[in-house]
């Protein structure tokens, strides 16, 4: 704890064992046949940038080098990861738990769109109901021997991020972003709301940035395809002006 700690949690950037026990007392255990290794979010404030994709792409890509891959979709009113894949079972229960639906990689899957009747019907729940469905499907969904979960979060600073980095043990996140300045902005509210959490941002993907000539092996990048890597320097700044113990850190690429 900081000498000068004013108990505020909420507008400090270090991390104490205060912090960290505020944390865990939020923290929802995996069911007993459960089992993550690690815990990635994939978050933008802005929807429309691609983050299903992004998840998509992780969870293909890290399956085909030999990991035991899962896919939370935590976007209880707009979920497509099921739409993504191909996915039209429907998920089923056991005597242990609700059992995920696999792609055809064998990525285990939960969406809420595996449990309605009909994939087109509207989630009309408030914010609580919606965190708490988010929460089941960390605890009450059957995940074996999973290497890499990633969660695909719904846009916004709302009940489901805030949910997700409160109750599950979040190891870093990936922001995805495409290149508009609005965009950018908005991101950065995601961003921030990270850091106040002490959630560690691992990546991020500038989605969209740039056409590819069909006539050609070029490409040409879109009016404003600096605005990801100036957020990645902004943030640096911003994190080497905040956190007095960045210098120990400079050297092991936070940000990639």
């Amino acid at each position: 704890m900081s000498e000068n700690c004013t108990h505020d949690c909420s507008s400090c950037g270090e991390t104490c064992s205060e912090r960290e026990q505020e944390q865990n007392s939020f923290r929802v255990d995996l069911g007993a046949h459960s089992s993550v290794k690690k815990v990635i979010g994939i978050v933008s404030g802005k929807g429309g940038v691609g983050k299903s994709l992004v998840t998509s792409l992780l969870a293909v890509n890290m399956k085909k080098k030999g990991h035991n891959v899962a896919i939370l979709d935590a976007d209880i009113t707009g979920p497509s990861i099921p739409k993504a894949f191909g996915i039209t079972n429907k998920a089923v229960g056991s005597d242990f738990g609700i059992l995920p639906e696999k792609s055809k990689l064998g990525i285990d899957i939960m969406s809420i769109n595996l449990l309605l009747e009909n994939d087109t019907e509207p989630v009309v729940w408030r914010g609580p109901i919606i965190a708490g469905t988010v929460k089941q499907f960390w605890s009450e969904v059957v995940w074996e021997d999973e290497d890499y979960m990633f969660v695909d979060m719904p846009p916004g600073t709302g009940d489901v991020p805030l949910t997700v980095f409160q109750s599950l043990p979040v190891d870093g996140i990936i922001i995805v972003t495409s290149p508009q300045e609005l965009v950018s902005m908005i991101v950065g509210k995601a961003v921030k709301m990270a850091e106040l959490m002490n959630i560690p941002i691992i990546g991020l993907v500038e989605n969209m940035s740039y056409v590819t000539c069909p006539d050609s092996v070029s490409y040409t990048h879109l009016r404003a395809h600096e605005t990801g890597r100036n957020l990645v320097c902004r943030l640096l700044l911003e994190k080497k002006k905040n956190n007095k113990n960045l210098r120990a850190h400079e050297n092991r690429n936070d940000i990639v």
